[in-house]
């Protein structure tokens, strides 16, 4: 009979202190494979030291393609590769990132879900904005069960807030319970067998690196009028239960939330330029009406000054508008994890 012996675990911004807990609370003699992918620096080598040093006796191993899954092993997501679990083992996918993050970690809750079904364990730690949210709505959706650090437990409670909006979490804990549950779940016999959804196999091919192109797209995703800010492809609107989230004909992939964090850079920027814009040419028209004046035609000199006096008011609205925009961006689970690594 299957037991639930598949753990994946995902985190960002905070999550390095609950994983620690959660390791070492695990049994020596653990009847699963672990495998966990955070979104912080991609070159931190620090992170296998702090993750072995935390699981004690159980090995710790960088993930490495083509590698084969052992229970009782624990896996960690390498630089700038998605983590992927395909026929009992490990595949290290070069598809696009996602979430602004490869290793991402939705990709490897997909790729669980899509290979081991109700064996899986998804973990979801302290973070920000949405990441895992979408991947742990995709493990429950094939048998799997869900379990979220309780946001007042986590440093950043963002993407346990999100996860919970997304899914009906099997337990929401603090990270001091989730390591005992987790070496009790892993004893007890899977759930039963159910259809894995085509759309999120589909996905696990992209963080592959398979080809994706409009017609791959159109089989689970809608054309909408977005431009990715990754690539400048236009974007759809993934049709799926949980975060709202869209993909480019390339294959980036971003939550709503993503995206629009990504957008308010944008229009910042945009703004900025177009303020620098009109407040150059209210100061040509001045100076354009000011020589009108030198030189006695007074009508033209009318003239340019009431359109001085028009681009100056453009200006003082976009100058409140540029204003108004600032401190309202949120920094993503990349840069927190950066500064918690520091």
């Amino acid at each position: 009979m299957d037991t639930r012996d598949i753990i994946v675990i995902g985190g960002s911004s905070g999550a390095t202190a609950p994983l620690k807990t959660i390791l070492g609370a695990l049994p020596t003699d653990l009847p699963a494979a672990v495998f966990i992918v955070l979104h912080i620096p991609a070159r931190s080598l620090g992170i296998l030291t702090t993750v072995a040093q935390a699981a004690g006796r159980l090995p710790v191993r960088p993930a490495a393609d083509g590698m084969p899954i052992e229970l009782g092993h624990i896996y960690l997501g390498v630089p700038d590769r998605h983590l992927l679990l395909v026929d009992g083992h490990i595949r290290l996918g070069r598809g696009p990132r996602e979430n602004m993050a490869r290793p991402a970690i939705d990709p490897l809750f997909r790729s669980a879900a899509v290979s081991y079904g109700s064996r899986v364990v998804g973990v979801l730690l302290s973070g920000l904005l949405n990441d895992g949210a979408a991947g742990l709505s995709a493990i429950k959706r094939c048998g799997g069960l869900a379990l979220v650090q309780d946001p007042q437990d986590a440093i950043a409670d963002a993407m346990p807030l999100a996860a919970l909006q997304a899914v009906t979490a099997d337990l929401v804990a603090a990270s001091g319970r989730i390591g005992d549950v987790l070496s009790d779940l892993v004893r007890e016999p899977a759930g039963p067998r159910v259809p894995i959804p085509p759309e999120i196999r589909l996905e696990v091919d992209i963080a592959a690196g398979e080809r994706v192109d409009s017609g791959v797209l159109r089989r689970f995703a809608d054309p909408a009028a977005l431009i990715c800010p990754d690539c400048g492809g236009v974007m759809s609107q993934v049709r799926e239960p949980g975060p709202l989230r869209f993909r480019c004909q390339v294959g980036h992939a971003k939550t709503a939330e993503v995206l629009a964090y990504e957008q308010e850079n944008a229009v910042d920027e945009a703004l900025r330029v177009a303020l620098r814009i009109i407040e150059e040419r209210a100061e040509l028209v001045s100076r354009m009406a000011e020589d009108g004046r030198k030189t006695g035609r007074r009508a033209v000199a009318e003239m340019y000054q009431e359109r001085a006096e028009e681009y100056r008011h453009y200006a003082d609205t976009l100058r409140r508008a540029v204003l108004m925009s600032m401190g309202r961006a949120e920094p993503s689970g990349d840069e927190g994890g950066q500064e918690e690594a520091k």
